[in-house]
């Protein structure tokens, strides 16, 4: 039987659950009572009974958002550098590509990084049928029964049954309610999960046949890759050439060999907030409260607060989501239309959309505290640096900084100086000098950063030295 290596799809955005998710720190990575998504996904396929490596693919702006949780579990894991969004079927063909190194052939698990599944036996009973069907050259997409007309999610319509699953009818996606509750009547549908099996030579033979533009551009890429010790890139220009396309709409929906295989457990992608309520407990009134909430006659209501008080008076089928700097309102019947939202917030240029308050990085996190509104003239961020961590030795053109440290120790080094700072201790850097802080601690370090100047954005970064492969090219 033919290695299985799974694969995790972690590169999307989550745009339907902002104002939490946001481009630069999107849902997968979120923490949801103590982990994440796609920590969740990575314990699960740590679970299988072969577990060993598996193959990570996100963008060069989470990478180490998906490096940190890897080594925070202990996972055995590469990670595959995407250098833009082109969708499932370019990111499966570099996955392929990446497991056939070496002359191999193994199965792939393709999972997404966004789901929760329960129980984990039924998941690991679904991933060994399919994993039959695999060795006998299938395509197998994994199918949930559904228990209601959901017009949010892809639906697949089975047909006659196929060693262990079922041959596939034809793939729906995201249907009108009408049409919904008449595939529910007929009985013969699934939820499309998003999941896949497949050996990897299978896909790449299919994708040549259907999809021959994205196996050229995802080639080329791939045959001019670039590793470093944590990540593998593929070419960028050679990449972009590819079409932007599902593994449904590439492959799936055009192969002789696609089967279904059911996934009988409680499924849940989490794509929207209405998913969300769908999986929170209730109150006597049918509101799902999540944070520093109270609810007074509300009725069936989804009231999630981060950090204040959210209180809600005589509601009803709202969804409310407080975050640091945004606060969505909406009707829970909407929520296949946040998506829509965000665009016009794009296009009238907020930030809100890209970047939450807090900035996470390699080394720790930032967070705007105070901003200059009127004149840009000063802005205050709290930094917090783990232990060992170190940003990179950088110098800025227009504007000079004010450290001070609140907890933990720091080396800086200033010029051709090094200091050592304690709690309370301080140290100012004036415009143009080069610099560099460093946690020589055993506990996170916090400071406080007031810069001042004429110009304070994030691109006023000169690297000069970098740990994490930073600098500009």
């Amino acid at each position: 039987m033919s290695a299985l290596l799974p694969v995790i799809l972690c590169g999307g955005s989550g745009t339907r659950l902002w104002p939490l998710s946001r481009r630069l720190f999107p849902k997968q990575f979120m923490d949801f009572d103590g982990s994440t998504l796609f920590g969740e996904s990575l314990r699960r396929v740590l679970a299988l009974p072969e577990a060993g490596e598996c193959l990570v693919l996100c963008n060069e702006e989470q990478r180490f958002l998906a490096a940190a949780e890897v080594q925070r579990l202990g996972a055995s894991a590469r990670i595959l550098l995407e250098p833009a969004v082109r969708n499932t079927a370019p990111a499966v063909t570099l996955a392929a590509l990446a497991a056939r190194e070496g002359g191999e052939d193994p199965v792939l698990l393709v999972l997404p990084s966004d789901h929760r599944i329960d129980p984990q036996s039924a998941f690991v009973e679904a991933v060994a049928a399919a994993r039959d069907c695999a060795e006998e050259g299938h395509l197998v997409c994994f199918g949930v029964t559904p228990d209601r007309p959901e017009t949010g999610y892809g639906y697949i319509q089975c047909g006659r049954s196929a060693h262990t699953g079922f041959s596939i009818g034809r793939f729906v996606e995201k249907p009108p309610l009408e049409q919904a509750e008449r595939m529910l009547e007929q009985g013969n549908c699934f939820w499309n999960s998003g999941m896949f099996v497949f050996k990897s030579s299978r896909w790449l033979e299919e994708v040549e046949r259907y999809a021959p533009e994205i196996a050229v551009a995802c080639g080329a890429a791939w045959q001019k890759r670039r590793r470093s010790p944590d990540f593998t890139r593929v070419d960028e220009a050679a990449f972009l050439a590819s079409p932007s396309d599902s593994i449904d709409y590439a492959v799936m929906e055009h192969t002789q060999d696609a089967v279904v295989v059911p996934l009988v457990a409680q499924w849940n992608d989490l794509g929207s907030w209405e998913a969300f309520y769908a999986i929170s407990p209730k109150d006597a009134y049918g509101n799902a409260l999540h944070g520093d909430v109270v609810a007074h006659e509300a009725r069936s209501c989804y009231l999630h607060a981060e950090h204040r008080l959210v209180a809600a008076l005589g509601v009803e089928d709202l969804t409310v989501v407080e975050s640091a700097d945004a606060v969505l309102v909406a009707h829970r019947s909407r929520h296949q239309d946040v998506k829509a939202l965000l665009e016009h917030l794009k296009n009238r240029g907020r930030a809100e959309c890209d970047l939450h308050r807090r900035v996470h990085r390699p080394w720790g996190s930032y967070e705007t505290l105070a901003l200059d509104e009127g004149h840009g003239r000063f802005q205050v961020k709290r930094i917090e640096v783990r232990p060992g961590a170190a940003l990179s030795l950088q110098y800025h053109h227009h504007r000079a900084e004010h450290w001070v440290v609140v907890r933990g120790a720091a080396k800086v080094t200033v010029g051709d100086r090094e200091v050592l700072l304690s709690e309370n201790e301080s140290i100012y850097i004036p415009v143009g000098e080069r610099h560099r802080l460093e946690n020589t601690g055993v506990i996170p370090l916090v400071m406080v950063e007031v810069q001042s100047g004429s110009y304070l954005g994030e691109d006023d970064i000169v690297r000069l030295e970098d740990t994490y492969g930073r600098l500009a090219p």
